[in-house]
């Protein structure tokens, strides 16, 4: 493989290449998953389909690249930024370019997550709901990177834009998980009764 296995799966670059080569077996999986559930008389199948494993593609390769170990990774102690927005203000400060790459990367963590879990699992389907999910699941990778030594800063603002993300992509889909809220994803369709 060219470049090697470190560019492939220790760089960022490598990491965008491979989600975006993964794409037509997500896809591809889609499309199963979809036909089995149809077959099996699930509905709706090809929603549930999506949000399932559009919630994986869309969420594991970024949280894969923010844990991404640093130049001096387990050289340095974890740090950690317990101070809301102090780490805002100093990305704000580093320049427009660095401050929107940070501030849309952490936004766009959970948002796969936001957008399709309100559509594959009833239970989630309000924004408050996806807001703590997002942020346990921010809190989870935060002190990952801190216990494993990434040379990252584990910091509280990155729990707030990922959680955030979430909530402003769940928004975004309320219009379709708005209506599945009340019934089962996976149930099957009713036999119809005679006579009726």
């Amino acid at each position: 493989m060219a470049g090697g296995w470190h560019f492939w799966f220790g760089t960022f670059t490598g990491g965008v290449l491979l989600t975006l080569a993964a794409l037509p077996l997500a896809a591809l999986l889609v499309w199963v998953l979809a036909r089995r559930r149809r077959v099996a008389g699930a509905t709706p199948a090809w929603r549930m389909a999506l949000a399932e494993v559009g919630i994986v593609y869309g969420t594991a390769p970024l949280v894969w690249m923010i844990m991404l170990p640093g130049s001096q990774a387990g050289a340095v102690p974890g740090r950690v930024s317990l101070v809301p927005l102090r780490d805002l203000v100093t990305i704000i400060a580093a320049g427009p370019l660095t401050a929107t790459g940070q501030v849309v990367g952490n936004l766009l963590v959970f948002a796969a997550l936001g957008f399709l879990a309100p559509m594959r699992f009833a239970a989630l389907a309000s924004v408050p709901r996806v807001l703590l999910l997002a942020a346990g699941c921010s809190v989870l990778v935060e002190v990952a990177q801190y216990v494993l030594r990434l040379d990252r800063v584990s910091s509280v603002d990155d729990v707030l834009l990922n959680a955030a993300g979430a909530g402003l992509a769940a928004l975004a889909s309320r219009r379709w998980w708005q209506a599945t809220a009340g019934a089962s994803p996976d149930r099957a369709r009713p036999a119809p009764v005679p006579g009726r």
